[in-house]
């Protein structure tokens, strides 16, 4: 896990040693000393509400995926810490270190199939190389060497994707009235009345000289006859298009400065 996991590990999903999703990494904290990547927070809780301290140590990160030392239930009962701006404060940490069974010195974790604990004895000389660090004397604390180590905060600024809203394609029913025309023809009967005449009066003289007759004629008439048909007209779906914006961000960071007292000559800076 280093500094080059950071801003991967930021929306990635967090898994627990029992291989159970956790949620959602919120942010990454690093060490003031290492400048280290040393927690995390993990959103939790009921639709991701609650933002949850887990270590990193002992964790690996592969593929969007955030393996965490400790189970799912470890991580979500884990106490819920105030922040000092985007600091940790020591009293919060200490009080995370205790329920995930981290001590200072060292670290253990609960893994369901190992468990491990490492710890670390620090001496006055380091056994390796014969280095003896007692050559100082510090007046605020214990012994330290002949040099002062000055540090400072230093900004990362990255992008998390988070969700903002949702885009829904909806199809719903309307009525409305269409009006048309239609020409619509009808049969009437019509009385014709003729002269008989030389022409005629062959067919006129067919039949008996007087008789009752009736002749049928039968009408008809056109009607309008409606019939509907749906019929696709055209496609319609929703599409993404991301736009770039500038946002500037305005964070503080702490400097340490070293000053001499007394009577120091002041030299160019040893390289």
């Amino acid at each position: 896990m280093d500094l080059d996991n950071v801003q991967q590990m930021v929306g990635s999903t967090a898994y627990g040693s029992d291989g159970d999703k956790i949620g959602k990494v919120g942010q990454v904290y690093l060490d003031d000393a290492s400048g280290e990547p040393d927690w995390a927070t993990v959103n939790t809780g009921l639709f991701g509400t609650s933002e949850t301290f887990v270590p990193l140590q002992g964790a690996s990160f592969d593929n969007d995926r955030l393996n965490v030392a400790h189970s799912q239930e470890k991580v979500k009962d884990a106490p819920k810490v105030d922040l000092d701006g985007d600091h940790l404060p020591e009293a919060e940490e200490r009080r995370l270190y205790e329920h995930y069974g981290i001590g200072f010195g060292g670290y253990s974790y609960d893994n369901d199939t190992t468990a491990a604990t490492t710890t670390t004895t620090t001496t006055d000389t380091d056994r390796s190389s014969g280095a003896d660090f007692t050559s100082g004397s510090d007046t605020s604390g214990p012994t330290t060497d002949d040099a002062m180590t000055r540090s400072e905060e230093q900004v990362s600024v990255g992008t998390a994707k988070k969700e903002t809203g949702k885009a829904r394609l909806r199809k719903y029913v309307t009525t409305e009235n269409v009006t048309q025309t239609v020409p619509v023809r009808k049969e009437k009967a019509v009385l014709e009345t003729e002269p008989v005449t030389d022409a005629n009066v062959g067919t006129a003289g067919d039949g008996p000289a007087i008789s009752e007759e009736e002749h049928d004629v039968t009408l008809s008439e056109e009607q309008v006859v409606v019939q509907k048909e749906a019929k696709p007209v055209e496609r319609v779906r929703i599409g993404k298009e991301e736009t770039v914006e500038e946002q500037t961000v305005n964070e503080e960071v702490r400097k340490e400065h070293i000053e001499a007292d007394g009577d120091v000559d002041e030299r160019g800076t040893a390289r």
